[in-house]
């Protein structure tokens, strides 16, 4: 489990995060969302250790990420938005880089290269960015971590590349693993990320189950206005309204329309989620 207790973060005097806390539990898919510059990446980069946290602290399974201590390095990956062109061809990077993973599968790489329709005679600084981004997803499944960090994993990628990277996060990851995916393309990963994770500037504004959501707001596909919509938006259907679930019923939560209600009533859904 990793634990995340009065974290802060500043750039200078520019604040990214402040007195954040969580508990991210093995055997999850969280969806990291936020607007542009609230810390998404920062967070990601201090939970893999890349970064130091200066103030509170952030513990995985008992140890300090940054630390560096070879022993988590193993059991965990990080995945950045641009990724690298190793001048070499992917069958010998995946062969070489991969001895730094214990529990890295050659031959799941080559599985999973195979299933992207990526060559793995090709050289990866000759790949299209969509090629070279999912020869390292593959590599990164099949170092077989328990902690995963994507930030941005479906940028570059086209429709069928996609379907294949969310087949293959259900598939290649343990059950006790640990995913983090920062995105703003949720309608790409709506049907494999829970927990959800929405930032704020130097706030977390939510974070909880589909299950806990669907217990507190209730997402409305209907043609009826609501008076008390906490957000709405028209489509060729009627309408997607996001308001209080005050009658317990069970509903389909919208990515999209929960990140606009959260950001447009803030204090309510907050107050909602903490009671």
């Amino acid at each position: 489990m990793i634990e995340v207790k009065d974290l802060s973060f500043a750039y200078g005097s520019k604040g990214v995060l402040k007195n954040i806390t969580m508990e991210l539990k093995g055997g999850n898919i969280y969806g990291l969302l936020g607007e542009n510059g609230v810390g998404k990446t920062t967070l990601l980069t201090l939970l893999c250790g890349l970064k130091k946290p200066q103030t509170g602290s952030i513990t995985t399974d008992g140890r300090h990420p940054f630390d560096r201590q070879p022993s988590l390095l193993q059991e965990q990956f990080y995945l950045p938005d641009e990724v690298s062109p190793v001048h070499n061809k992917a069958y010998r990077f995946g062969k070489e880089t991969g001895e730094l993973w214990p529990n890295y599968d050659h031959a799941k790489f080559l599985t999973i290269l195979k299933e992207f329709e990526v060559d793995e005679n090709q050289r990866m600084d000759a790949m299209s960015a969509g090629q070279l981004k999912k020869t390292w997803i593959a590599f990164a499944l099949a170092c077989g971590a328990r902690h995963y960090f994507m930030d941005e994993p479906t940028n570059g990628l086209d429709i069928p590349s996609k379907s294949q990277f969310r087949k293959a996060i259900m598939k290649y990851t343990a059950e006790d693993s640990t995913v983090v995916i920062s995105t703003h393309q949720v309608r790409d990963l709506e049907e494999i990320i829970d927990p959800i994770i929405i930032l704020d500037k130097e706030d977390v504004l939510l974070n909880a189950t589909l299950e806990e959501i669907t217990s507190k707001l209730f997402f409305d596909y209907g043609t009826e206005m609501k008076a008390e919509a906490l957000y709405l938006e028209h489509t060729p259907a009627g309408a997607v309204q996001v308001y209080p679930n005050t009658t317990g019923e069970e509903s389909k939560v919208n990515l999209e329309a929960l990140f606009n209600a959260v950001h447009a009533h803030k204090d309510v859904v907050k107050s909602l989620f903490t009671k």
